[in-house]
This record gives structure tokens, sequence and C-alpha cells, in this order.
């Protein structure tokens, strides 16, 4: 590769991304497939766009994304993150605005176990006093 190519882990719930940022037209690939023909609706496209979005770099940047494990909305939220992280890498400056709408933290929420002796996480076998 001659050209500069800028990398970012990504990770949400138990999805793991890995991009890649590369100075080019803005075209997004997640798993070798177009952005529209991996994420089925427009709001978790919106979510991966909106760190390019904020930093104005939507029509500058290729998106090349690598996504395992998890659901869509968890991968939409772990690529979201791998930009982010790229974009970090490609100029620090950007670091505020992105800090700022919350991007470069990872998101800490994931399924709570199911406890022992009970139905699910939270959920309790009804009470009966006799």
């Amino acid at each position: 590769m001659s050209e500069a190519s800028y990398y970012g882990t990504g990770r949400r719930k138990t999805a793991t991304a890995r991009v890649f940022l590369r100075p080019g037209s803005g075209t997004v690939q997640v798993n070798g497939r177009d952005l529209e023909g991996y994420f089925p609706s427009e709001i978790l496209r919106m979510v991966v766009r909106s760190p390019l979005v904020l930093t104005e770099t939507a029509e500058k940047m290729d998106v090349v994304a690598t996504v395992a494990g998890g659901g869509f909305t968890g991968q939409a939220g772990a690529v979201r993150h791998g930009i982010s992280r790229a974009l970090l890498e490609f100029d620090g400056a950007l670091r505020e605005r992105l800090k700022a709408a919350g991007l470069l933290t990872r998101d800490p929420r994931k399924k709570e176990r199911k406890k022992y002796g009970q139905p699910g996480a939270r959920k309790r076998f009804q009470f009966s006093k006799r």
C-alpha cells in the first residue's frame, strides 16, 4: 500500500470491528459489501456515518471495515467506534469534537448474565405466601 492508511479498533456489546480509513471519495465497505447492502436500517447507516459527518470528512475518506460477533446494532456501534479511533490517528485535532459527541468512549453496556435458580437475569419466580 503506497497511500496512507489509518487504523482503528472498535467494540460494542460482543461485536469487534477492524476499521481502515484511506483518502478517497467517501465509500464505506463493511465485510466486502457496501454500507446499504450490509446494514438493513437507515438509522444504523446513520450511526456508522456519524463520526465522518461530525468531522466533515465524509467525502474525503474511504472506509473499509471488517466486523465480527454480535448483531446489527452492536456491529454498527463497533464500526462507529473504530472510525472515530481511526480519525483520531488521521488528525489529532479532531479529538475535542469526537470526545464532546461521546464517540471515543467504548459503550460498556452488555447483556447481564442469567442467575442460577431464576428464570432470567433480573426476573424472579412468582412469590407465593402459602
